[in-house]
């Protein structure tokens, strides 16, 4: 059985989520796609769970990964969002998704949003992180938006919680990574999970967005964990003051 959600056990402090760690449909839901579609950037976050982890490990704290593409269901979405089961994604018909109908919409919430953001709050609530750091991947460029490449290796978003986002952005910069500040994505429009279980409590909280391409192997993997690792330790440090 496809799990819902797989989990990194850790001492509190810092807790890291990943909305979109795999591209896993479970057996008996038809999207009605190409297979091959999957490893594509529409079904997941391409290199997100191994920074996650990685993260996780370095600072030996808990982890929080979803099990299901977001093909399937998108957790980072409120549930009543348009965007939360696809019909479509990047110009790729979603078919499954587009005959769904009432009642497997609310069986797809119930089946997987639910009892993941479930997990999510009751982690939250036993560890009281300081810092909540979320990971996410962005694909260099959009095949529904011709034009320039991305520029950006990084973005950091944000919605009315800017506190440890000022401070990364800053210190990305100074690192000299070209750093998006709400950008490829703003939070004010995008921000759903932190919303709701960082912001509602007052948890300061890193949104992170990686260009794909820089951790699409293991060594780019590796590599953003070590660039990540002393933004993350200061914006603690510095939200904790």
């Amino acid at each position: 059985m496809t799990p819902v959600f797989r989990e990194q056990p850790g001492a509190p402090g810092l807790l890291v989520i990943c909305d979109h760690a795999a591209n896993a449909v479970p057996a008996d839901i038809d999207l009605g796609i190409d297979p091959a579609l999957l490893a594509r950037h529409i079904a997941w976050d391409i290199g997100a769970e191994p920074v996650a982890r990685g993260l996780c490990l370095r600072f030996g704290c808990p982890g929080l990964f979803a099990g299901v593409s977001r093909l399937v269901i998108d957790l980072h979405r409120e549930e009543d969002s348009p965007a939360l089961i696809p019909a479509e994604s990047d110009g790729h018909a979603i078919p499954g998704n587009a005959t769904l109908g009432a009642a497997g919409r609310a069986a797809r919430i119930a089946r997987f949003h639910r009892p993941y953001h479930a997990r999510l709050a009751a982690l939250v609530a036993a560890t009281r992180p300081e810092l909540i750091v979320s990971v996410h991947s962005f694909t260099p460029q959009l095949e529904t938006a011709p034009g320039p490449a991305r520029p950006w290796h990084v973005g950091i978003l944000y919605n009315e919680d800017d506190r440890a986002a000022r401070i990364a952005v800053a210190a990305l910069r100074e690192a000299g990574f070209t750093t998006g500040d709400n950008e490829p994505y703003s939070g004010r429009q995008l921000n759903a999970t932190l919303n709701r279980h960082a912001e509602a409590h007052g948890i300061p909280y890193l949104a992170i967005e990686i260009r794909n391409d820089l951790i699409a192997d293991a060594a780019g993997a590796a590599a953003w964990v070590d660039h990540l690792a002393p933004v993350i330790e200061r914006c603690r440090n510095e939200t904790t003051r």
